[in-house]
């Protein structure tokens, strides 16, 4: 029997950690699973996609927990990844039940999700750092919406582009600490039933139901998460490479892991904030050059995020 499904497709846990591909930040996610759990019951939502980075892992301890407590009975969790490609972006897939390998091409990725029968989404696909772009246009959807890019631009783009390109489009919370879990929820009338789901996922059949930003203390708890946890490896990073700075560097993530609140964090926080807006502008809107926040040419960055 057919139900009216809410579906949080994009979030991640715990086992995300050192599966993102950075030997400097590998720390991705501090969210237990057993905590979304609870949270997804007090947001009354039915499906859970775990999408975490390059892995599997997680999907399976989740789904062996809800097993074990009634009280989630009217969850269900089914096994996704979010993929890193050769270039850097990223792919979410939905439904595979072997690991996905991370590093390869576009359409390497895309053979083998389709080989699992897995339905494919383009994450972010307008993201600076991390999208596909145009290349979006390949995957079964797109995610035209996602919670964390809060420069706006990639979100609107990548909304035109799908409208432009008549690609089913879902909105992701793209959840890395816990209250951000259903931020963004998804319907779908469809059984509960993973083969069912794909179906009308992959003829466009899903809906977004709510979408919603991160606000600025959720991605400072997740920024803080990640810097205070790779402290070590920061700090043997720069001290490898950037010897004549390395105090400066120890002494500014001291400063920030003892007191990210403080006056001086937040205003580079912000600061920071407000570069990639408007790096985000120049890039889809004026036609800049999409890989100018990959290679990350400091002065350009901060250059153009001036400039009128």
């Amino acid at each position: 029997m057919a139900n009216n499904l809410k579906l949080e497709l994009h979030c991640h846990n715990i086992f995300s950690n050192h599966k993102n591909g950075s030997r400097r930040l590998p720390f991705d996610c501090g969210v237990r699973f057993e905590d979304q759990l609870y949270k997804a019951v007090e947001k009354h939502i039915d499906v859970v996609f775990v999408t975490n980075h390059n892995t599997l892992e997680g999907y399976r301890q989740m789904s062996e927990y809800k097993s074990n407590h009634t009280k989630f009975d009217s969850i269900r969790i089914y096994p996704a990844e979010e993929i890193t490609l050769d270039n850097n972006s990223h792919l979410l897939a939905y439904g595979i039940h072997d690991k996905v390998r991370s590093g390869m091409t576009l359409q390497e990725t895309l053979d083998e999700v389709r080989n699992q029968n897995a339905v494919s989404c383009a994450a972010h696909p307008f993201s600076v750092t991390n999208g596909m772009r145009e290349n979006a246009a390949q995957c079964d959807i797109i995610e035209s919406f996602n919670s964390n890019n809060v420069d706006r631009f990639s979100n609107i783009i990548a909304a035109k582009f799908a409208q432009e390109n008549n690609i089913p489009t879902i909105a992701g919370s793209d959840s890395h600490v816990l209250t951000t879990i259903g931020r963004c929820i998804n319907t779908l009338d469809s059984e509960n039933n993973l083969d069912s789901i794909l179906h009308k996922m992959r003829r466009g059949k899903i809906r977004v139901q709510t979408n919603g930003y991160a606000s600025k203390e959720e991605i400072y708890e997740h920024a803080f998460y990640i810097l205070s946890n790779s402290q070590k490896l920061l700090l043997d990073y720069a001290h490898q490479h950037y010897p004549h700075v390395f105090w400066a560097a120890k002494w500014a993530l001291s400063s920030y892991t003892t007191n990210p609140k403080s006056r001086l964090w937040r205003s580079v926080s912000s600061f920071l904030l407000y570069l990639a807006r408007r790096v985000s502008e120049k890039v889809n809107i004026e036609g800049h050059d999409p890989e100018v926040f990959v290679k990350r040419p400091w002065r350009t960055l901060i250059s153009m995020g001036l400039s009128p």
